[in-house]
C-alpha cells in the first residue's frame, strides 16, 4: 500500500488576531488615561508645588514608562517560559491591581485633607511639600504600565508573525494600531467629562476619581476571566526554551538595536505631545489671559482637550488608511511620516500654534507598527526575547516629556520645548 502524505493544515489565526486587537484598545485606554490624569493631578496633589508643577506632573509618564525598560527583558523571559496566554493574565492581573493603588492613593488624600492628619501626608524634599498619595499614585502608574510591558511582549510580535489572508505584518500592526488609537482618542474626554464631569481646572476634585477605578478595577477582572477562558495557538518558532540570553548577543542584531532606539524616540515625542498639549495649552492661555474669568477657564480646558483628542483622532484615521498600505515598505512609510513630522512640528514652534501638533498624529500614526516590523525581522526563535528588549526603548517615554517639563519651567513657556 503506497504511503500517503498528510495534508497541511494551515491554523487560523483570525480569531486570535481579533482578540489581540481587543487587547490593543486596552492597551491605548490606560496608556491614554495615566497621560491625561497630569493636569487634574497638578491642580489638586501638586496644587502647592510652585514652578515645579509640570516636572513633577511629568513624573507621571516617566514612571509608567519607566516600566518598560526595568520588566520589558523581565516579561520577554516570562513569556518563553509560560507562553502568551499567562504573560496576557500576568499583565491584566497588574493593572487591575495598579487601580487598587489608585484608589487608595485618592481615598489616603480625601480623608487626611484638611484633617489632624494632614501633616502624615506630606513629605518635605528641597522646600517643597508634595503628598505622599502622590508618590502612592507613582507607584500604581508604575504598576500599571508593567501590566502593559507583559502584554506588549505579547500582543506585538503576534500581531506579527499570526498569519491573516491578506495581510502583512506592517498592516496587521496598523490594524491592531487602530483599536489602541480609538481608545486613546476616547481617554481625554473620558478623563475631562466622564471622571471629572466637564468641570474648570480650579474645582477638580479628586473625588471624583473614587468610582471610576473601582469599575475599572471590576471590568478588569472580567476581562482576565474571559482571557483565562480562552484558547490561544502557540507561536511555532518565536520562543526559545534554551535559556541563551539574546541580550549577550544583541548587537548581532544591528536592525533590533537601532530599532529600539527608533521607538523610544518616537515614544517620546507622542507623549510629549499627547500628554503635554492640555498641560502647554492651560499655561499658555493663563500666561496670556492673568484675569480671566472661571467660566472661561473652563472653556479652554475643555478647548485643550478636544485638541488632545484631535491629536489621537488623527492617528487613528493613519493607522486606519495605513493598514490599506501592504504595497508600501515599512522603510518608505517611515521615512515619508517622519520627515512630515519634522516640518509640522518646527511650524507650529515658530507660528506659536498649538493646534497644528494635534495634525502631528496623522504622521505618527504608521511608527509603531513599520518600527516594531523591520526591528524584530528575521529574529526566529528570538522573537520574543527580541520584542522584550525593544520594548525597553519605550523608555523614552519617560524621558523626553520629563525633559520638556524641567525646560518648560525653567524657561517659563513651552514654545521652544517642543524641539
Amino acid at each position: 500500500m503506497q504511503n500517503q502524505v498528510a495534508p497541511t493544515i494551515k491554523k487560523n489565526y483570525i480569531k486570535p488576531f481579533i482578540f489581540m486587537v481587543i487587547l490593543m484598545a486596552l492597551i491605548g485606554f490606560i496608556t491614554g488615561m495615566n497621560q491625561q490624569f497630569q493636569v487634574p493631578l497638578k491642580n489638586t496633589f501638586l496644587e502647592d508645588v510652585g514652578k515645579a508643577k509640570n516636572t513633577l506632573s511629568n513624573l507621571l509618564n516617566f514612571v509608567f514608562f519607566a516600566a518598560y525598560l526595568v520588566m520589558g527583558p523581565v516579561a520577554a523571559r516570562y513569556l518563553n517560559r509560560k507562553g502568551y496566554k499567562n504573560s496576557l493574565l500576568v499583565g491584566i492581573l497588574c493593572v487591575a491591581v495598579a487601580m487598587l493603588i489608585f484608589e487608595s492613593s485618592v481615598l489616603l488624600y480625601r480623608w487626611v485633607d484638611g484633617s489632624d492628619f494632614q501633616a502624615i501626608n506630606q513629605l518635605s524634599i528641597f522646600s517643597i511639600k508634595i503628598p505622599l498619595s502622590f508618590f502612592v499614585f507613582l507607584v500604581g502608574s508604575f504598576l500599571s504600565g508593567t501590566g502593559l510591558t507583559y502584554l506588549q511582549t505579547s500582543v506585538n510580535p503576534y500581531l506579527v508573525v499570526c498569519t491573516v489572508p491578506g495581510t502583512t505584518g506592517v498592516t496587521r500592526q496598523n490594524i491592531g494600531g487602530v483599536g489602541n488609537s480609538l481608545m486613546a482618542t476616547f481617554t481625554p474626554f473620558f478623563v475631562a467629562y466622564v471622571i471629572f464631569g466637564g468641570a474648570k481646572v480650579e474645582t477638580l476634585s479628586v473625588d471624583a476619581m473614587i468610582v471610576p477605578f473601582i469599575v475599572l478595577f471590576i471590568l478588569l477582572l472580567v476581562l482576565y476571566f474571559a482571557v483565562s477562558k480562552v484558547s490561544l495557538p502557540h507561536l511555532e518558532g518565536t520562543t526559545d526554551k534554551s535559556n541563551e540570553r539574546l541580550r549577550d548577543t544583541v548587537f548581532r542584531y544591528r536592525h533590533l538595536v537601532l530599532g529600539t532606539l527608533a521607538l523610544g524616540t518616537y515614544v517620546g515625542c507622542e507623549v510629549c505631545i499627547g500628554a503635554n498639549l492640555v498641560t502647554a495649552w492651560e499655561d499658555t492661555f493663563r500666561s496670556a489671559n492673568p484675569s480671566a474669568t472661571d467660566s472661561l477657564l473652563k472653556s479652554e480646558y475643555a478647548t485643550a482637550a478636544l485638541w488632545s483628542t484631535f491629536y489621537w483622532g488623527a492617528m487613528l484615521i493613519g493607522r486606519f488608511l495605513s493598514s490599506f498600505l501592504s504595497k508600501v515598505s515599512a522603510q518608505r512609510q517611515l521615512t515619508i511620516s517622519t520627515a512630515l513630522a519634522i516640518v509640522a512640528i518646527t511650524i507650529s514652534i515658530f507660528t506659536q500654534d498649538l493646534k497644528i501638533l494635534g495634525a502631528v498624529g496623522l504622521m505618527h500614526s504608521v511608527m509603531w507598527g513599520a518600527i516594531f516590523s523591520l526591528a524584530i525581522e528575521g529574529l526566529g526563535k528570538y522573537t520574543v526575547a527580541g520584542s522584550g528588549i525593544l520594548l525597553t526603548g519605550l523608555i523614552g517615554g519617560a524621558i523626553l516629556p520629563l525633559l520638556q517639563g524641567i525646560w518648560a519651567d525653567a524657561a517659563g513657556s513651552w514654545q521652544y520645548s517642543w524641539f
